[in-house]
Order: structure tokens, then C-alpha cells, then sequence
């Protein structure tokens, strides 16, 4: 219930985020924070950083078989972080999955819309935060993991340190 939550959140803010994009900023970018943080409209149809943009349907495709593993990941996951972060990563995959299916110029085509400006970082959309939130909270569950196993080898190193 929890991951589909999340999926289900993140897609509808992704995509309602990126209609009001393509609906407002049409005729140039919004300022939110000075010269900092603006909206503006952004057509991707490579990759992260516009990487591979003569790659758009192979993207598609690998976004699509990326999906279908992580569903399956986030069904077996049985920690919440790791269900957290994983469901944040399919989230995003399926928003900008979504816009390489169903936007212009036609069906595994389509470019991805950001619009989020901040500073000197590349344009990035809901799906994007979504991912690299996900990314975070799975490199966060990672070193919890590590180090709650390494107490107990610990613990043991001491036992066997004061009977020595």
C-alpha cells in the first residue's frame, strides 16, 4: 500500500506539474527566487544532463524494462526504507516514461518537459527530484544496513577481546 502511495502520488504531481508547465510557460520563464530559481519550459529527449538525444526510443525502451524491474524489486523489498526509495525511483522512471510514450513528437519519441531552473543545475521535472530523492534514501538504507551489521561482528570481536 505504501509503495503504490507513492507511485501514485509522484506520478499525478509529475504530470500535473509538467500540464501546468506546458500550459503557462509557453511564453517564457516565471522567476520564483530572483535569477535562482525559475520555471521554464524545457523539451528533453535524451537523458539526464540531454545525454543521448538521438537515442529517444532506446530510452523508451530501456525506461520501460527499468520499470519492470523495479516493480518487481519494490514487491520483494521488505524494509520500508528500501520500499521508500525504490518506489521514489519507479515513480520517476514511469512520469518520464510516460512523456517518451504519449507527448510530441509521437509514441517512444516524445520528449521528456522540465521546467524546474535552479542555479546552474540542468532543468529537471517532478520525476527527476523523485529519482535522485530515491537514489538518496536507498544510498541511506545502504550504509543503515552496513553499519547494523557490522555491530553485532563488532560486539563479538568484543566479547572475544575481554575473554583473551
Amino acid at each position: 500500500m505504501l509503495a503504490a502511495s507513492i507511485v501514485i502520488g509522484v506520478l499525478l504531481a509529475d504530470q500535473l506539474t509538467k500540464l501546468w508547465a506546458v500550459r503557462r510557460l509557453v511564453d517564457g520563464p516565471v522567476s520564483v527566487i530572483g535569477d535562482t530559481v525559475d520555471f521554464r519550459l524545457a523539451r528533453n529527449t535524451g537523458s539526464a544532463f540531454s545525454l543521448f538525444q538521438a537515442f529517444t526510443p532506446l530510452l523508451a525502451i530501456l525506461a520501460g524494462l527499468v520499470a519492470f524491474f523495479l516493480v518487481r524489486a519494490v514487491h520483494r523489498a521488505r524494509d520500508t526504507l528500501m520500499v521508500v526509495g525504490l518506489s521514489l525511483v519507479l515513480a520517476g522512471a514511469l512520469g518520464n516514461l510516460l512523456d517518451r510514450l504519449f507527448r510530441s513528437p509521437g509514441f517512444l519519441r516524445g520528449a521528456v518537459v522540465d521546467f524546474v531552473h535552479i542555479g546552474r543545475w540542468p532543468t529537471f521535472n517532478v520525476s527527476d527530484a523523485a529519482i535522485t530523492v530515491g537514489a538518496i534514501v536507498m544510498v541511506g538504507w545502504a550504509f543503515r544496513a552496513d553499519a547494523q551489521e557490522r555491530r553485532p561482528r563488532a560486539r563479538e570481536r568484543d566479547r572475544r577481546a575481554r575473554r583473551g
